[in-house]
């Protein structure tokens, strides 16, 4: 961001900016001489603003945020957070529970005209402002809530995930032994007796295996996690070996935090790139091996009555925002972070289509070995899948026993390939949570924070580590993680799109990046998101079944304990709202509520230069946003004694 050609560049804007109209002509919105209600803009008093805001022109504050070192370090950082552990364990389970190979025509629609989108849209907002999650909503003050609830959401999901972190350590230490202990069943084990062998040279087609269970399934739930099959007598206590692992991945995730994208940048190379030479070797294996086009069929093979499931596409939403780390705040996070003039367009496109790759890469492998398992148990595809962590930590390890040379070697590098897939999303979503605290207390020394919030997160995930955490995981993922996040996302893209207004962010982006927004962007952000997500959360809910593992259904205090995790995220959008206009200047209730509806002085490029170019391109004509203008004028019809004015 280079201050010294400054003005220069501010002349040659000031000249595009007199020659453009106020509206743009393709937009597909109405402009009436400048005076839509599509195009909020800034109070009238815009030199007061750049006089008085002493944030947005303090050169030496605006300094003091970090910076990627370059380019490629945000690119590698966005792919390492996007392509996570669900890419590997999440998205094949969800394709096979919800139709396989239909499942892949709903996730790419979703992608396309929601994944995509939202992902350019948070990308914009954090560049633009060089603000976290939370700082971001200066832009509509009373919608602050939306940061704190996407926070919450996040952290709930981090504890979670870095537990995940902890099983791969597990594993990889595991794997140093000289015979890998899930390939075979130990006479010490309380299941022995319906054990069968997992290792490669096992066929067991003329093998009535009815009642028995596979060694590396009996290790991953009985010895690893020492699995409970109903938790109605409480969950039990946190197991020791799991616990240090868990420390230990806490420890590597608050040492990459330490200093910031100064350290996350570089680690980002090595947490985007690896996985992938691991991921394709499995999958030259995998197809190698025999029945594995079975399973790769049952994977593409389309169930079309699926399609007609809306929780189909429920699913289909909710392992899109898991995936990409939409509507959880670390891509605001990241963009926060980069130069003002950054191509983010170029790099959501490519990030999208990288996860996505990976997703069916990841999918296409995991089937392939699937379709091995069932031929050497003599059993249908559909029988021989496990629930989504099982697909990691079973069904994987299974593939790795059938290599001939060095198995070790190969569990090695999966399960390092496994940790860096963990700790690239990991970083990202406890960053989030770091960045929105230095952004709130800017005086408190980063390294404090990183380890107060490691502390924490530890001690949170030990509840995961118990016998029946396996089952807290999966309320808390969808119930402190999916509900939260799909009605955080309606929130946010009504917000900005409907109160800050769609064509005003529509020139605050063209003018950061220097280019033309196609229509499909405003049809997407302004309408497609919103009503499908409404549409399909509301369907959802009405055909809500309480939460279970196959008969099994969750006791009622744990799925109480889910709700009230998604409460309170939730309760944080009333909450701010009323914070945020109580603490506004005002005689009436109605005159607070139209100064929250609008931007804060604080809004705009953090840059000096490039917000008074900013400043020069507003139009001054546009007094109000589209809410305080449309909206707050109906209120006092209906709360006539609220909004009393003596």
């Amino acid at each position: 961001m280079a201050v010294s050609n400054s003005k220069e560049k501010t002349t040659n804007r000031e000249s595009h900016a007199s020659q453009q109209p106020v509206g743009f002509s393709n937009s597909g919105f109405v402009q009436d001489n400048g005076l839509s209600s599509s195009v909020p803009a800034l109070d009238r008093t815009i030199p007061s603003v750049i006089q008085v805001s002493p944030m947005a022109m303090d050169e030496g504050q605006a300094a003091e945020r970090q910076t990627w070192g370059n380019p490629v370090e945000f690119l590698m950082s966005c792919i390492a957070m996007s392509v996570g552990l669900g890419n590997i364990w999440r998205f094949p389970y969800i394709a096979y529970k919800n139709g396989g190979g239909a499942f892949l025509i709903p996730y790419l629609i979703v992608l396309l005209v929601i994944g995509k989108p939202l992902y350019f849209l948070e990308m914009a907002v954090g560049q633009f402002s060089s603000y976290g999650s939370v700082k971001v909503w200066e832009m509509v003050p009373i919608l602050k809530g939306v940061g704190y609830g996407q926070a919450l959401a996040t952290w709930f999901v981090v504890t979670f995930y870095c537990v995940l972190i902890a099983i791969s350590l597990f594993y990889f230490f595991a794997s140093f032994q000289t015979v890998l202990p899930w390939t075979v069943c130990d006479l010490n084990w309380a299941s022995f007796s319906t054990c069968y062998n997992s290792n490669a040279n096992s066929n067991l087609t003329d093998f009535n295996t009815t009642g028995f269970k596979s060694s590396s399934d009996i290790y991953f739930n009985d010895e690893v996690m020492k699995k409970v099959s109903s938790i109605d007598d409480g969950i039990g206590s946190p197991d020791w070996k799991l616990s240090l692992c868990l420390l230990l991945a806490w420890i590597i995730i608050c040492a990459i935090l330490m200093k910031g994208v100064e350290s996350s940048g570089k680690v980002a190379y090595f947490t985007a790139l690896f996985p992938y030479v691991v991921l394709i070797t499995l999958l030259i294996r995998g197809v190698t091996l025999e029945g594995a086009s079975d399973g790769i069929l049952y994977f593409i093979k389309p169930d079309w009555p699926k399609l007609l499931d809306v929780n189909t596409w429920y699913a289909a939403v909710g392992q899109c925002f898991f995936s990409l780390s939409v509507g959880f705040g670390p891509i605001i996070m990241f963009s926060s972070y980069n130069s003002f003039r950054q191509n983010i367009y170029r790099d959501a496109m490519i990030i999208s289509f990288m996860d996505t790759a990976t997703s069916f890469l990841g999918g296409v492998t995991i089937f392939a070995i699937l379709g091995n398992l069932a031929h050497e148990s003599g059993k249908n595809v559909t029988e021989v899948v496990t629930a989504s962590t099982g697909l990691a930590f079973v069904s994987y390890p299974d593939a790795i026993a059938k290599f001939q040379y060095v198995p070790q070697l190969f569990s090695v590098l999966f399960f390092v390939m496994l940790l860096t897939l963990g700790v690239g999303s990991a970083v990202s979503l406890t960053g989030c949570v770091v960045t929105i605290i230095c952004d709130d207390f800017p005086h408190w020394k980063r390294w404090i924070v990183v380890t107060v919030v490691g502390v924490i997160g530890f001690f949170s995930g030990l509840v995961y580590v118990t016998p029946g955490g396996l089952i807290i995981m999966d309320i808390v993922g969808t119930l402190g993680g999916d509900f939260i996040i799909y009605l955080m996302v309606v929130v946010q893209t009504v917000g900005i799109c409907w109160i800050y207004g769609l064509e005003r962010f529509i020139r605050d982006i063209e003018f950061m990046l220097g280019i033309k927004l196609s229509a499909y962007w405003k049809l997407t952000w302004a309408y497609i998101i919103p009503l499908v997500l409404i549409f399909i959360f509301s369907y959802a809910m009405a055909t809500y079944t309480p939460l279970r593992e196959g008969d099994y259904v969750y006791p009622s205090a744990a799925t109480g304990f889910g709700w009230f995790l998604a409460a309170l995220a939730l309760l944080q959008l009333p909450l701010w709202a009323v914070y945020v206009v109580y603490k506004q200047e005002g005689f009436t209730v109605m005159e607070r509520i139209k100064k929250s509806l609008k931007p804060t002085k604080d809004w705009g490029p953090r840059n000096p230069a490039h917000r008074l170019e900013w400043h020069k391109t507003q139009n001054p004509h546009y007094v109000d946003s589209y809410a305080s203008r449309i909206w707050v004028p109906i209120l006092p019809r209906f709360f006539p004694r609220l909004f009393h004015q003596d």
